[in-house]
């Protein structure tokens, strides 16, 4: 049984376009702690044209991993392939730049489900937005030390 849908989710950044942008794209293993997911993330790869991270967690009493290659796309995107034991997914990511000190972020994402009770296109948006809420707060307290 699989679900697919595609979401479309929209932010506004109080920061430059630069800075968002390598901002955005430093992977690091410890970023899932801003969201406060208990998602570990483990980088096999990490060069000038991308990422590559393994992801564990867990579900359903039993560990679950997928493997995320994100592409970049400097100097305003990225791309994302994820393939993991419970969804599949594609992201890209790109940044308009709004004036001196604000940037828009609009992300696609397609995924498809492949366990039962996969979440609503509904839930899947208000999920990834709520994430991003929390990204979002992170790098604009970044830029204002940062300043």
């Amino acid at each position: 049984m699989t679900t697919s849908h595609t979401i479309h989710v929209l932010k506004i950044i109080n920061a430059p376009l630069k800075f968002v942008y390598d901002w955005c794209t430093d992977f690091r293993e410890d970023d899932n702690k801003i969201t406060g997911s208990k998602t570990r993330r483990i980088i096999l790869q990490k060069t000038k044209q991308g990422v590559i991270y393994v992801s564990a967690y867990r579900s359903s009493g039993r560990f679950r991993y997928g493997v995320s290659t994100v592409t970049l796309r400097p100097p305003n995107g990225w791309h994302l392939d994820h393939v993991g034991e419970e969804d599949d997914e594609i992201g890209d990511y790109r940044l308009t730049r709004l004036g001196s000190s604000k940037t828009k972020l609009g992300m696609t994402f397609r995924g498809k489900y492949k366990i039962r009770n996969a979440p609503t296109k509904r839930e899947d948006a208000k999920q990834t937005s709520e994430m991003w809420d929390k990204y979002v707060a992170a790098l604009e307290r970044d830029y204002a030390h940062r300043k």
